[in-house]
């Protein structure tokens, strides 16, 4: 099996498990990540709108935007790395590439914290996403600029014990689940946090 196989595997199942892990779940599902996010009160922060069965940033969103900027990805196109607009909680929006939502007004901002959307992820800060690549560009395209804490947020059910990865895949600095915050045990930036806080 090559590795474009590899990660077609992987992917079916796990999205077989986030499925499950969404039918489940009860709501206050981003509490972690709201005390996350309370932490870094008016650092930019990057969310995404939520399609099919990810898990839902929206509520922890809505209350950093109280405190700062918060933007969400736009898709310039193919083999370009994603930008951000500014999002509130109650501004217009259209409709994006892939069925993700976007605000009519494009006012673009470079996050310094990124919650990334993901299909699984190890314990190591492993990542492994749609196939298109567009968030490792974009991590790779800010890290150069400057320190860009990369937040995987999943359900607790994605993790893998190993996945598929390309040098080119980025790694996560922190990955939030409804259960709790993990800290990888190579974080990409040295980002000292708690090393398990599950709730």
């Amino acid at each position: 099996m090559d590795l474009e196989q590899e990660k077609a595997a992987a992917r079916k199942a796990a999205f077989a498990r986030r499925k499950e892990a969404f039918t489940f779940n009860q709501p206050g599902k981003a509490g972690h990540l709201s005390a996350f996010l309370a932490g870094h009160r008016g650092v930019p922060v990057a969310g995404y709108m939520p399609i099919r069965t990810e898990i839902n940033p929206l509520a922890a969103m809505e209350e950093a935007a109280a405190h700062g900027p918060v933007a969400v990805p736009v898709i310039i196109g193919a083999g370009q790395p994603l930008k951000f607009a500014r999002w509130e909680p109650d501004c217009a929006l259209q409709d994006g590439p892939f069925g993700a939502q976007i605000p009519a007004k494009l006012d673009y901002i470079e996050p310094e914290i990124v919650i990334v959307p993901l299909v699984a992820f190890t314990i190591e800060g492993g990542r492994l996403g749609y196939g298109g690549g567009f968030y490792d560009r974009t991590l790779e395209l800010l890290r150069a600029k400057r320190p860009t804490l990369a937040v995987g947020f999943a359900f607790a059910a994605q993790q893998a014990d190993e996945l598929p990865l390309e040098p080119t895949d980025q790694p996560l600095d922190l990955i939030i689940t409804e259960q709790g915050i993990l800290t990888p045990q190579r974080p990409a930036f040295g980002f000292s946090g708690p090393e398990i806080s599950w709730g």
